[in-house]
């Protein structure tokens, strides 16, 4: 049905932007519980995969992993298939945060030397200090939980 139903449609001249379910599994899978929470891949157009962000904060966090989250999403989905994505503000149905998340002392698990370095990198076009110690915060704490759940 998932091929045979876009060809009969476009035969019919019915333009419908058509996203393949499985890409909302491999979505899911590849960037993990914490990211898409606040995501939802909506449309996949022209090696184009579109993104609804639930929050301009989130949004921005997304554009500096963007090639990081292409990479684990075209190895995860085992094609080479998304060229881009366009991350864009949109409805999220938002899942409460695990009781585990929040019971995390993240003063206990220091960061290397080298996630440090990386964060520096990526927020140094930043020229906002609250908002650039937000996304070092949201970063390293990312971080974190990605070697726990490792």
């Amino acid at each position: 049905m998932g091929d045979f139903l876009p060809k009969a449609l476009k035969r019919k001249k019915i333009l419908l932007d058509l996203i393949d379910h499985r890409i909302l599994e491999v979505w899911n899978s590849a960037v993990g519980p914490q990211i898409s929470a606040h995501t939802k891949p909506f449309k996949f157009k022209n090696g184009t995969l579109f993104i609804h962000v639930s929050d301009p904060a989130w949004m921005q966090q997304l554009r500096f992993m963007k090639q990081e989250i292409m990479d684990k999403v075209n190895l995860e989905w085992e094609k080479k298939e998304i060229k881009n994505i366009y991350f864009s503000i949109g409805d999220i149905h938002h899942t409460p945060a695990k009781i585990a998340d929040r019971l995390i002392d993240f003063s206990l698990y220091p960061l290397k030397e080298r996630d440090k370095g990386l964060i520096r990198e990526n927020l140094s076009q930043i020229n906002d200090e609250e908002l650039k110690d937000i996304l070092k915060k949201v970063m390293a704490k990312e971080i974190i939980k990605r070697r726990l759940n490792e």
